[in-house]
């Protein structure tokens, strides 16, 4: 039976190339999950203050609800306070767009990922003309 496992140390080019492709994924995941969690949602927009005056309402309801009503009138208001949390976290996408437009091209062509591809993970054509990524690829 062969032996498996690495045949010698890993030269120095090859542990800065992993390096690299371990920074490099961290900067494109960090940025499209921040691109996913800040996606505008369809529907009219909610408010702090809407979201606050639906609360109201909920304890309200919440007196006289049967069992049932209760139930969702509780996950509603957990949702909304949940929501109403993370409405004053204001993410700036600035930097993150910054670090990725510094290491698309290079990632794309290394990953062979295609233009359509970040397109559809609703990277802005604006960012990865920015980038320099082709849409050839």
């Amino acid at each position: 039976m062969a032996k498996r496992g690495p045949k010698g140390p890993l030269s120095v080019e090859h542990k800065a190339a992993l390096a690299t492709g371990r920074t490099e994924g961290k900067i494109v995941r960090d940025y499209l999950e921040a691109l996913r969690t800040n996606k505008p949602k369809r529907g009219r927009k909610r408010t702090s203050d809407s979201i606050r005056s639906r609360l109201k309402v909920i304890e309200a309801e919440l007196e006289s609800a049967d069992a049932l009503n209760e139930l969702r009138l509780r996950q509603e208001h957990r949702d909304l306070t949940k929501e109403l949390g993370t409405k004053s976290t204001v993410v700036d996408l600035s930097q993150l767009e910054n670090d990725f437009v510094k290491i698309a091209k290079n990632y794309s062509e290394r990953q062979g990922i295609a233009y359509v591809t970040w397109r559809e993970m609703d990277v802005d054509a604006a960012v990865l003309k920015a980038a320099d990524v082709s849409r050839s690829g």
